[in-house]
């Protein structure tokens, strides 16, 4: 039986948000939906949209080297 506290949990500061392509019109689109779920408050949508800003642009480039 374990008696003693976990260490505790270092957390990483949140990622800034990640910014379009000029020449990206899927970027844009996801930047403008982002803005809209952030006037509505909905953190969440904000987040994932966020994910799918950087998981673009990242499949591209994994493409390209493959």
């Amino acid at each position: 039986m374990k008696t003693t506290m976990d260490p505790p949990v270092h957390l990483a500061l949140p990622l800034d948000e990640p910014e379009s392509p000029l020449d990206c019109g899927v970027c844009a689109a996801l930047v403008e939906q982002r803005g809209e779920a952030a006037d509505r408050g909905d953190l969440s949508r904000v987040t994932d949209l966020n994910v799918e800003i950087r998981n673009h642009h990242s499949a591209r480039r994994k493409r390209r080297k493959a």
